[in-house]
């Protein structure tokens, strides 16, 4: 998607707001900021103008003002009126700062010590001005160039009182004086948007967090290239505007991905292709036991599911993850969605999804991915439909890892006998002595009725004779329970996969609330 609008670029240390404009391009996002600049003429540099004033009778300097020290803001130009002495120079425009009054600096003067001035400077007034770039929002300077805004003050409009200086002030001379003008050979300015910063959009993230905490920004957030690089905080006027923007740069990014995963899939084997990947938040539980979120860059590839800190740019940083797991033994599961009403659906067991957390964060769409010994890790991200093609991938590269592995083996022992559990797609459960290698006795999978386990080392698996219809109980005992309960699962889930999709796609809660939302 493409994309241009007015934003705002909020400071946290200052806590001001500057106007900003965004340019969205497929591959980047551009923040421009407005600025003067030299046209034509000699003058190289915009950044210092002196220009002179003629006082008119009618009209005055034709400019008004707002800001100054007692603001901690300079004061600045924030009007200048149609066809009157500060419009006819074509060297002054809405957001110049003032520099001096008639050769004396007024940077740390207050707004009346300036306005005092410029009332009694006589009939010509020389200053020295500079474009203030970042002008906080708050002085609510309209983003026209240079154009009039009004005839008229506008106390009211802001916490900064709006000096006009389009009335007569205490003038010498009440004959009338020639206007402003620029003359032939003087240098002309225009205000221009400028681009200040290009941020690349490829393995670009974007948070709508504060840093490590679950505070969620009103109406804003922060876009974060490969390399670091920040946009700052992007604000917006509305909800609407900033979904918008939000929704349009996820897009792009996501495109970017698809592109990156098939350059990457072109390097690997038809069994080591890159099902998905892409930045998300991961809940770290601190030793204070504050909650604190870090940006982990998750991906599902070939047999595996990989962690990283950073996302993998060669085929060694593969290598390089933090964790890798083996996707049969790893279980996806939804904790939290967040509707449009803002209400919280908190999935149920019937939907194959439970609460194994003390959720106290208020973070939208949250998973968590099960792993061996009874470990977990907590995912957020920041798009509903994001959360949707997380549980979609999972499940598909799941159940494609099943079906090339075919059959799992694990060592496992009840009573001292040493033996041998394998769950295989097309013939179910097997249990055979690791020493003999004889058969103790074998199930397929629709003859498991119900399981239970200490939640540590034993199982009991309740299956049916498929003669007797009785339930026979069969005990284990595992080094890694967890693991082995996580491939029965998925083994299993592949198999009703394989029988009926359109029952896998009816349990997808992601999917079917996020898409009707």
């Amino acid at each position: 998607q493409t994309k241009t609008g007015i934003a705002l670029l909020y400071d946290e240390v200052s806590e001001n707001a500057y106007d900003i404009r965004l340019k969205l391009t497929k591959e980047v996002l551009t923040i421009q900021k407005q600025d003067v600049v030299c046209v034509s003429g000699s003058d190289h540099s915009a950044n210092h103008r002196t220009v002179t004033l003629r006082r008119q009778p009618v009209g005055g300097l034709g400019l008004s003002i707002k800001g100054g020290a007692e603001h901690k803001v300079p004061v600045v130009i924030s009007k200048i009126f149609k066809d009157q002495a500060a419009e006819q120079t074509g060297m002054l425009f809405i957001g110049d700062a003032i520099i001096q009054v008639n050769g004396i600096n007024v940077e740390s003067a207050t707004h009346e010590e300036v306005v005092h001035l410029l009332r009694n400077a006589g009939d010509e007034v020389t200053i020295t001005v500079q474009y203030l770039r970042e002008a906080p929002s708050f002085l609510k300077l309209p983003l026209g160039s240079p154009g009039p805004s009004s005839d008229h003050s506008s106390g009211a409009s802001s916490p900064l009182f709006d000096s006009g200086l389009h009335l007569n002030g205490n003038s010498t001379n009440t004959a009338p004086s020639s206007p402003s003008s620029p003359i032939a050979n003087e240098p002309k300015y225009e205000k221009r948007w400028l681009d200040t910063l290009s941020v690349p959009l490829s393995m670009a993230r974007i948070s709508r967090y504060k840093t490590g905490t679950d505070k969620l920004r009103s109406n804003a957030f922060e876009v974060l290239a490969l390399d670091g690089v920040s946009t700052g905080i992007l604000q917006f006027y509305t909800a609407q505007e900033s979904a918008d923007w939000l929704r349009a740069m996820s897009t792009n990014i996501s495109d970017l991905t698809l592109q990156n995963m098939k350059m990457a899939n072109k390097c690997c084997s038809p069994s080591d292709q890159v099902i998905h990947m892409g930045w998300v938040n991961e809940r770290l539980e601190g030793t204070d036991s504050s909650q604190l979120y870090k940006f982990k860059f998750l991906a599902l590839k070939g047999s595996s599911f990989y962690i990283f800190s950073t996302p993998p740019v060669s085929t060694l940083d593969w290598v390089r993850a933090e964790k890798i797991y083996n996707l049969c033994e790893v279980l996806f599961k939804i904790h939290k969605l967040w509707f449009a009403d803002d209400c919280w659906l908190q999935a149920n067991l019937y939907l194959g999804i439970h609460q194994d957390f003390d959720l106290e964060d208020q973070r939208p769409y949250c998973f968590s991915v099960m792993v061996g010994h009874g470990k977990s890790h907590y995912f957020n991200v920041e798009l509903g439909n994001e959360l949707a093609v997380w549980e979609k991938s999972f499940q598909r590269a799941i159940f494609l890892e099943v079906q090339r592995t075919g059959s799992k083996t694990y060592m496992c022992s009840w009573q001292g006998d040493a033996l041998c559990f394998t769950v295989d797609f097309a013939l179910g459960f097997t249990c055979f002595d690791s020493k003999t290698k004889k058969v103790l006795w074998k199930f397929k999978f629709s003859q498991l009725k119900g399981s239970s386990d200490d939640g540590k080392t034993r199982v009991k698996l309740l299956f049916q004779n498929l003669d007797t219809k009785q339930i026979e109980t069969k005990e284990l005992e595992f080094q890694d329970l967890t693991a082995v309960l996580h491939c029965i699962h998925s083994f299993i889930a592949a198999k009703v996969a394989s029988v009926d999709p359109v029952f896998i796609d009816s349990q997808s809660i992601a999917r079917k609330y996020m898409y009707s939302n």
